[in-house]
């Protein structure tokens, strides 16, 4: 199996690289790209990554305590494209969660959402004061809702449906930017943003996602070390459940996303193994990404 993904390469990176200083549940390394903001004082960028990571990282958000080998490795990367005013950032970001698979140095990428509407307001020496409840500042409400969903996706991957209370928590999160005014938490611009994510995972039709999460993880790359063959087959399984979902609610946020940390990972889980599960891996892929169909056929060359 592959150790990387050059999509995600560098946050991966990061992750790797960032070292252990914190006790709560994320190990979050965060970078601003600020070279596009043209400004003499470049402290305030600097600062942002160290207050964004120690936010993300000291700030405790989930009820149970992770000790230090547990802490979830992630990355957000953002990228300042404009500054139209002074604190006043528009921005983009790109999340990455992964966890560690059993009997591997692997870690499989969990989480590649790219957010466009990542636009928040920040000046230097600014405390980032977040409540679950209420609406305070774009930046911390987006922060904490990647927290949620980083939280919600890794206890999906241990536990069927285990990360219920923190899709809930990221839909509440959700629910009080409603009418901030900022871009990414409504339903009409775009249907790959916030919204839409957190709300795919709360819908009962895109429940077999958050199950394709458990048996794909625990049935399937966790057994990989031991029993290949075995689970191929589960994550196969899985694969189907993805292609239901998407003749139910096609080119869902959900599905995109998953396709996004998944895809060159599973070619590369098939690109061996039995001939007759590649061809129907080949085939769902084709069907759920068209314009990848080249590289999918990696999985038959063999």
């Amino acid at each position: 199996m592959k150790k990387s993904y050059p999509s995600i390469l560098f946050l991966l990176f990061l992750m790797a690289s960032f070292s252990v200083g914190y006790a709560q549940e994320l190990n979050c390394q965060v970078n601003v790209e600020s070279i596009q903001i043209e400004s003499t004082e470049r402290r305030v960028f600097e600062e942002m990554e160290v207050e964004f990571a120690k936010f993300l990282n000291d700030r405790k958000w989930a009820e149970e305590r992770f000790e230090n080998d547990e802490r979830i490795s992630c990355g957000i990367n953002i990228t300042l494209e404009s500054q139209p005013s002074i604190g006043n950032f528009q921005a983009t970001v790109q999340v990455v969660a992964a966890r560690p698979v059993y009997n591997s140095t692997y870690e499989a990428v969990l989480i590649n959402f790219a957010d466009r509407d990542f636009n928040f307001e920040y000046t230097e020496s600014q405390p980032l004061d977040f409540q679950p409840n209420t609406f305070l500042s774009n930046i911390t409400s987006m922060l904490g809702f990647y927290a949620y969903m980083i939280l919600a996706n890794d206890y999906d991957s241990f536990e069927n449906l285990g990360g219920q209370q923190y899709y809930e928590a990221a839909w509440q999160v959700v629910n009080n930017a409603q009418q901030s005014g900022f871009a990414g938490w409504d339903q009409f611009n775009s249907v790959r943003n916030r919204y839409w994510w957190a709300q795919n995972s709360i819908d009962q039709v895109m429940e077999p996602m958050r199950e394709v999460t458990y048996e794909y993880h625990l049935k399937g790359l966790d057994l990989m070390a031991e029993d290949p063959e075995t689970a191929r087959t589960n994550i196969l399984e899985a694969l189907k459940k993805v292609q239901a979902v998407n003749r139910a609610k096609p080119r869902s946020i959900m599905i995109i996303s998953f396709l996004d940390a998944k895809m060159d990972e599973i070619v590369s889980i098939f690109s061996q193994g039995n001939l007759a599960e590649r061809r129907e891996v080949y085939d769902i892929l084709k069907a759920l990404e068209p314009a990848k169909t080249e590289e999918f056929k990696k999985i038959l060359e063999n």
